[in-house]
């Protein structure tokens, strides 16, 4: 029987990384995993989910009118599907988290999706709320503060290294915009 994961993380803790990994393992035992990835993270290479220790691979990329559902459907008319995966899943909406979970109930067809927790004011993303709510499997994947305490906040930051406390809740970046903390260097960095 098929369930949905997430697997979820503060920044820098080897989500794609594991992501990557994953699909490895599915082709090495000759089976065809299918990768998503958000089209707003433009990190990199669009199309392609690539982690920062350099393993990289092709991926349909979804935006937030994307039916993920119908693009499984299709590709089922084509090729195997064996199991589905979709990194920065915090970027889904309601109803693509909706979609996914009719590809692991009517295909029966695993999804595993890796992605952030919350944001940079400590609040919740669409996709993270919901794949909590309805995943079957939630597994963190952790990283650590420079104290040595497991990293469960994210801080954004200036130029300067300043943390900001307001903003859109979406800023693409990286190390150079954003750090894992601990909760209590989060609230420090914030007073």
């Amino acid at each position: 029987m098929a369930q949905l994961y997430f697997y979820y993380s503060a920044m820098n803790a080897g989500k794609s990384t594991t992501l990557l990994q994953s699909s490895f393992n599915y082709k090495e035992r000759g089976m065809e995993p299918v990768i998503f990835t958000a089209a707003i993270d433009n990190r990199y290479e669009v199309g392609k989910v690539t982690s920062r220790i350099g393993l990289e691979a092709p991926a349909h990329i979804f935006q937030s009118d994307s039916d993920l559902f119908e693009i499984i459907k299709n590709l089922k008319e084509s090729q195997r599907v064996d199991c589905v995966m979709v990194d920065e899943c915090q970027f889904l909406t309601k109803e693509q988290v909706h979609q996914i979970t009719e590809i692991v109930d009517i295909y029966n067809i695993p999804v595993l999706c890796y992605g952030l927790r919350t944001d940079f004011r400590g609040e919740l993303f669409a996709g993270a709320q919901y794949l909590l709510a309805w995943a079957d499997k939630i597994v963190e994947l952790k990283t650590i503060c420079h104290c040595g305490r497991k990293a469960n906040m994210v801080l954004r930051t200036d130029e300067t290294g300043k943390a900001i406390a307001d903003g859109e809740q979406v800023q693409i970046g990286g190390n150079e915009r954003y750090v894992s903390v601990c909760r209590k260097h989060y609230k420090e960095a914030l007073q």
